[in-house]
């Protein structure tokens, strides 16, 4: 019996690391999550599932491009690490607080699917779409299969 492939949204500031600096490197750590939601999310990804990469905190936030998990969940480094921006003083190696997954480059989109594009179909993406949901901050956010299909045929 097969798992059936779910769907997450994962945000990047561009300045930091874009859709093309993943496009370069072909995969990459998706390290510095700090939160326990978006965290437990990563934990929750499986290898294949899909994920559509949004810049955010940029000139035009949307979706970039997509990419898909190349691993399960393991523990992220950089909070072992006092020079680190994302060092966890309370985490240890036995119990690390912090995980991350890997994320390989699958295509850049034609054009950004904006923000504001994907406000305007809020009632097509149906209550759960938690990008448009008001405080909903998070860096990793699931995408049912159905917000997957629609988002992309936007492009």
């Amino acid at each position: 019996m097969t798992s059936r492939k779910h769907y997450w949204l994962m945000k990047s500031e561009p300045d930091t690391f874009s859709i093309d600096d993943l496009k370069k490197v072909g995969i990459e750590p998706w390290n510095g999550v700090r939160n326990y939601q978006a965290r437990n999310f990563m934990r929750a990804m499986k290898v294949g599932d899909g994920v559509l990469f949004y810049h955010s905190n940029c000139k035009e936030p949307g979706i970039v491009g997509t990419a898909t998990i190349a691993t399960t969940a393991y523990p992220d480094d950089t909070q072992f690490d006092p020079t680190s921006d994302y060092y966890d003083p309370k985490s240890t190696r036995e119990e690390p607080r912090w995980s991350l997954v890997d994320v390989k480059f699958d295509r850049a989109l034609k054009r950004t699917i904006t923000l504001d594009e994907i406000k305007r179909h809020a009632d097509d993406l149906g209550e759960g779409f938690a990008l448009i949901q008001r405080g909903s901050r998070l860096s990793v956010l699931p995408v049912t299969a159905a917000q997957w299909k629609f988002l992309l045929a936007l492009e």
